[in-house]
């Protein structure tokens, strides 16, 4: 029996016969390793691809497209996967959305934050180490992670400088307000004869979750 093409597909000639049924039955086995796999969503994939060979290709149909990299164990390489909604941080008591929304999402393995953060009761936010929210479970990191935050001072409109923080699962101990807590943090001392504080805080920046 011949093979042919770059996949060398074992097809069946007029000689193979009477066991043409069995051949047919074997080139359809060498083909669907090379088709594209229709999954239902993550779940569906491993359920019934895990013992699929490396390069396997599956597809759900919101697109998020998947290319298997072991042939000994479940383990995909995302190709393509459709941006989630914006999900709401949960704020920490005494604080409320600024001007915009505080929210976050997961893109490709990294955690993305928008909005600003303000007190609800219009005072200044301290500038040494204030738990502002907590993010949502699955965008609390494996390690802390550390971004810069934009924050506005009194006194002259300026932007401040401020360090958001987000506690990990190792460092609950030392965490501001448990796990998966952001934080703010400023550096700024005295503007204007006055004491600084910052009124609200820019949460907007990204961090790995690995």
């Amino acid at each position: 029996m011949a093979t042919i093409g770059y996949a060398e597909l074992p097809v069946p000639g007029g000689g193979d016969s009477p066991t043409t049924p069995g051949h047919l039955a074997e080139l359809a086995e060498a083909i669907d390793p090379h088709l594209w796999q229709h999954v239902t969503n993550l779940a569906d994939r491993d359920a019934r691809l895990d013992q699929a060979p490396a390069q396997t290709v599956a597809v759900a149909p919101d697109g998020t497209t998947w290319v298997k990299i072991s042939a000994v164990t479940n383990l995909w390489a995302t190709i393509y996967e459709p941006l989630q909604d914006w999900q709401p941080v949960t704020l920490a008591a005494g604080f409320e959305a600024g001007q915009t929304l505080p929210e976050a999402r997961i893109d490709r393995g990294q955690a993305h934050l928008r909005g600003t953060i303000q007190r609800t009761d219009g005072q200044l936010i301290s500038a040494n180490g204030v738990k502002l929210a907590t993010v949502p479970t699955a965008m609390i990191p494996t390690q802390i992670a550390r971004f810069d935050g934009g924050a506005s001072l009194t006194g002259d409109a300026m932007t401040g400088v401020c360090r958001c923080e987000v506690f990990s699962p190792d460092q609950d101990a030392n965490a501001v307000g448990g796990r998966g807590s952001l934080v703010a943090y400023s550096q700024d001392g005295q503007q204007d004869g006055g004491t600084a504080g910052l009124m609200w805080v820019d949460i907007s920046g990204s961090y790995w979750l690995d």
